[in-house]
């Protein structure tokens, strides 16, 4: 673990460990009307429980006891003037009705807040009937995400389990020194675009000790992500761990400074992929180390994919321009369900440089050789790989 990380874990551990010391004020939804039945609607009570909380100079707790919290979309605003600890020990239910949701694309949002940890409880989107609804083709609201950080920093999720959201069950934008520890993030293999986290122009952000099985990526890191730490994750089914898509704008941030350690994939599309839009961009993706892998029946273990172009519109006869570089694959074994185990699909403009192959076995099935398939790919290889490597100097 880098310097950096090893910091930022520390303080993470300190943060936590506080706040589960005794607070000074303890603010209890039910004691501002919330119902535990499951269908009384309770966003009311929980903002008013969060705004003492946040309002109070000392550290405090909002308490959600056992039981069925309905709540329709609902923001808790920061910065606060003290430490919060938000402890679930109940379940967070969302209306059946997903057109009560809006058109903002949150669910539950946390804005501009600090020093907060949420510990523990059950997230449920109850998002069967919008799936339908987008799988159907039909006039459908754009959906939401579950939980969403928003210029938001020092704040540690632990215990916590989401399921069954209509699109991301945990989205990160424009924040900082976050740590995930320990979640349970489930949804259907054939549920769409409900990615288990998603991180975008965020740093400092560390996932690690948590299962993830969802219809689309474990975890996906978007433009502007860097200093990011993932570890310790069981992920599957799904479509793996993506970086990107990158380059869907022309100006763009890149992402960098990634580790990726002691990850299961277990039956996903991909394993580790990095993927950019067939366009022009400023977009970049470099310093990524992807390491102690174990791949099972991955379709896709080792994917650079930088013809990405899934509608086929915005981006046909032309070539990404991202410049992926400084990608380390080490210590990676498993079975591959096709037989490409490793693929750099590479811009013939903008060729993928630096790339590591290091102690890789990677076998078809368990039953022969698999592949490896390499365009405009530039790197080397130590020790023991297999497939061979196909990359170029």
């Amino acid at each position: 673990m880098s310097n950096y990380m090893t910091m930022c874990y520390a303080l993470f551990l300190i943060m936590f460990l506080s706040s589960l010391k005794a607070s000074n004020a303890d603010y209890n939804v039910v004691s501002f009307g919330a119902r535990s039945d499951g269908r009384t609607e309770s966003s009311a009570a929980f903002l008013k429980a969060w705004a003492s909380a946040c309002n109070s100079r000392t550290a405090s707790t909002v308490y959600v006891p056992k039981g069925n919290y309905l709540v329709k979309p609902i923001r808790f605003n920061g910065p606060c003037k003290s430490k919060i600890l938000f402890r679930i020990d109940g379940k967070i239910i969302a209306p059946t009705n997903y057109w009560s949701f809006g058109t903002s694309g949150f669910w539950i949002l946390f804005y501009k807040v600090s020093r907060v940890t949420i510990y523990g409880g059950i997230v449920d989107a109850r998002a069967s009937s919008f799936w339908a609804c987008k799988i159907a083709g039909k006039s459908c609201p754009p959906g939401a995400r579950s939980i969403t950080f928003l210029g938001s920093s020092n704040v540690i999720i632990k215990r916590l389990t989401t399921i069954n959201s209509q699109l991301f069950h945990i989205a990160v934008g424009q924040s900082w020194n976050i740590m995930f520890q320990n979640l349970k993030i489930i949804a259907p293999s054939w549920s769409p675009n409900t990615d288990g986290i998603h991180i975008q122009s965020s740093f400092g952000i560390t996932v690690r000790d948590s299962t993830i099985m969802t219809g689309d990526d474990c975890i996906s890191l978007g433009q502007g992500s860097k200093n990011i730490w993932l570890q310790q994750i069981a992920c599957g089914p799904g479509h793996g761990i993506s970086i990107g898509s990158l380059g869907l704008y022309k100006q763009e941030e890149g992402v960098q400074n990634v580790t990726v350690t002691g990850v299961v994939f277990t039956g996903t599309t991909n394993g580790v992929r990095i993927k950019s839009w067939a366009r022009p961009t400023t977009s970049f993706a470099n310093n990524i180390l992807f390491r102690n892998i174990v791949m099972k029946n991955v379709y896709n273990p080792i994917l650079i994919d930088q013809r990405y172009c899934p509608s086929g519109q915005g981006c046909p006869n032309q070539s990404s321009s991202s410049k992926i570089s400084g990608v380390t694959y080490q210590d990676i074994r498993g079975t591959s369900a096709s037989k490409v185990a490793i693929n750099f699909i590479c811009s013939k403009n903008t060729p993928c440089k630096g790339l590591k192959l290091k102690n890789i076995k990677l076998t078809y099935l368990n039953r022969g050789m698999a592949s490896s398939s390499c365009t405009n790919a530039h790197g080397g290889s130590s020790g023991l790989v297999i497939p061979g490597s196909c990359l170029r100097p």
